[in-house]
């Protein structure tokens, strides 16, 4: 008869199971999800559990770690979750015979939550909910929750757990990324500190790294007010025919496992590429190894004075400056297909020469092929002298290459960026091209900011901090007004600074849209496209999403005929002069590198 949880971890240490997903791959029951075969092959399933307990675990994991709602989703078996759940615990506790502990296993979601992602913290934390009631009233000994990347997701799922019940022991696990610069900051034990808060039994890490790394993790953070944990994955794996292969050996786990216990580890186990072999080896190494403890270390708090004498200068760009103490002027310039960006250089000088403050470099628009826009952003600093406003999109890269070009933008003296979704590339140059769209613009908005609090999208610190300057788009034209309006504050709310919009044309549409933002309190800079003529004032109306031409103004350039395109340079400018103590600046995209023509339209709109 095994004594309650919370008495045992008073006892030493406790040996957890290893990976269940890999040791049913290696029975050739491979189905996804791996949770499936708690209702297909519960005897599998029973056998994996056993072979733990044999081995010499002393606390074997439900075969749940995917089994909520959202993840089962993915599968279409969301119908399945209370069935599965049920049937995890069942099996689970036939195998332990009341002599081993069965720990309810949680994962997090699978979905990246809002502002990077539209999930909402509320619906997360009712999904756990929903799982962990499963789990507690089928009659698990304690819930392992485990591999959450995100903290606050981690948090929806503990007080989750505390709601359905105040008694169950928890042990809470969050996984760092496989990055020895993180261990070299405070960050891992104000993780730690923060879990342990929330008033949970253990506190500890589990997969992504191998034992090494995980030890790395233990050191820093373990002290004698802490019971820690650590399921260290088996390395790094190979993919093999689309199977993850693990190559640590049993040897060398067990190695690092007596060195956790003895750095402060009270429950040890294994994850990802772990089998019984790794956890019999593991058994015996650690047995009647003793817990070692750190005292509790006591940080002195800098004062504000220290703060700011540690602190970096934070280089932000000259526009962001100007912005609300001068009315900013911008330009678009047209990217040519290839190598040739010649014509793009003399825009960009022509810029410069007349004045304007900055040039926008589009991020493939209308997903067609063209150069870098960060490549050229570069070049055009450095050779023509004027500072760029860089747009990057969510299509083409997903979320670690997107921040991999933040990185590298800010490396070249980028300090201006645009965050748009972007077009979907079947529209463009390659239709068979796949779209990636792991964030949209408002996740990336959240991304951008997080990097200029000095750290990445999910937390983790970067170093020092980027300082970019953050713009976002709205289009006041939009058919669907009242979501624009919406999603623009969701912008706003993570992190935009200044709000560029698509080309206008009436003034009581762009005041409605003025009126609607002023809740906001952010800069606005308004989009001017100069008309060329009819023809061209129907195709960007009929063909070209977020731009309105309305019918009155068609009618006028039709009629205009070869004057048109003057008469387009005086419909912006007459717009421009009536709103241009409204807003912060004008966006000018002049057509067919007529560059030229924004600054006839600023001369126009100042007389």
């Amino acid at each position: 008869m095994k004594k309650p949880f919370r008495e045992r971890l008073k006892d030493g240490v406790i040996v957890c199971d290893g990976a269940m997903g890999t040791l049913l791959e290696l029975y050739e029951y491979d189905e996804r999800p791996p949770e499936i075969h708690n209702i297909k092959n519960p005897d599998i399933v029973e056998r994996a559990h056993r072979e733990y307990i044999q081995a010499g675990a002393e606390i074997i994991e439900t075969n749940t770690f995917s089994a909520n709602r959202m993840r089962l989703d993915a599968y279409h078996l969301s119908d399945k979750t209370r069935e599965i759940n049920e049937s995890a615990v069942k099996i689970a506790l036939r195998a332990a015979e009341d002599m081993v502990y069965v720990a309810g296993a949680v994962g997090p979601t699978g979905r990246l939550l809002a502002p990077l992602g539209r999930t909402r913290l509320s619906d997360v934390k009712a999904v756990f909910k929903e799982q962990i009631e499963f789990l507690v009233k089928s009659g698990v000994d304690l819930l392992i929750l485990e591999t959450f990347l995100d903290l606050n997701e981690l948090d929806a799922a503990i007080e989750a757990a505390k709601e359905i019940s105040s008694d169950i022991p928890i042990i809470a696990q969050k996984t760092f990324s496989e990055d020895g610069a993180i261990l070299a900051t405070d960050f891992p034990i104000e993780v730690v500190n923060h879990i342990k808060s929330k008033g949970v039994d253990v506190v500890g890490s589990n997969c992504t790294v191998g034992p090494q790394r995980m030890y790395g993790i233990i050191k820093s953070v373990s002290s004698e007010d802490l019971v820690l944990s650590a399921q260290p994955a088996a390395g790094i794996p190979t993919l093999v025919d689309g199977r993850s292969i693990y190559h640590a050996t049993p040897d060398y786990l067990a190695t690092y496992a007596k060195q956790l216990v003895e750095a402060g580890v009270t429950v040890v186990g294994a994850c990802c590429g772990s089998t019984p072999l790794h956890i019999k080896a593991i058994a015996e190494a650690v047995r009647g190894v003793k817990i070692e403890r750190k005292p509790v270390l006591v940080r002195r708090k800098t004062t504000v004075e220290e703060e700011a004498a540690e602190a970096k200068v934070v280089t932000r760009s000259e526009l962001s400056g100007k912005l609300g103490h001068k009315f900013i002027t911008t330009v678009e310039l047209d990217i040519p297909r290839g190598l040739d960006i010649s014509s793009v250089i003399e825009g960009a000088k022509f810029c410069k020469e007349n004045g304007f403050d900055a040039v926008h470099i589009t991020d493939g628009a209308r997903a067609r092929i063209r150069m870098s826009s960060i490549a050229i952003s570069h070049v055009i600093q450095r050779d023509i002298g004027i500072e760029t406003i860089t747009h990057l999109t969510t299509r083409d890269r997903n979320m670690i290459g997107l921040q991999a070009e933040l990185l590298g933008a800010h490396e070249l003296g980028l300090r201006n960026v645009l965050v748009i979704t972007g077009d979907p590339a079947k529209i463009g140059d390659l239709p068979q091209a796949k779209s990636v769209f792991d964030v949209d613009s408002v996740g990336l908005v959240k991304i951008v900011k997080n990097m200029n609090n000095g750290q990445d999208s999910v937390g983790n610190p970067i170093g020092e901090p980027t300082s970019f300057l953050i713009a976002c788009a709205a289009n006041p034209s939009a058919e669907r007004f009242e979501y624009e309006i919406e999603k623009l504050g969701r912008k706003i709310e993570a992190g935009a600074e200044v709000v560029i919009t698509q080309p206008m044309f009436l003034v009581k549409i762009f005041e409605r849209f003025l009126k609607a933002v002023e809740q906001f309190n952010l800069p606005v800079v308004v989009g001017i496209l100069p008309l060329r003529s009819h023809k061209h004032a129907e195709f960007l109306h009929h063909e070209i999403p977020g731009i309105d031409i309305p019918s009155k103004l068609r009618e006028q350039l039709f009629r205009a005929g070869s004057d048109a395109a003057q008469m387009g340079v005086d419909i912006s400018a007459e717009f421009l002069r009536e709103v241009r103590k409204s807003v912060a600046g004008a966006y000018f995209l002049p057509p067919f590198k007529k560059y030229e023509v924004a600054v006839q339209v600023l001369e126009k709109s100042a007389s």
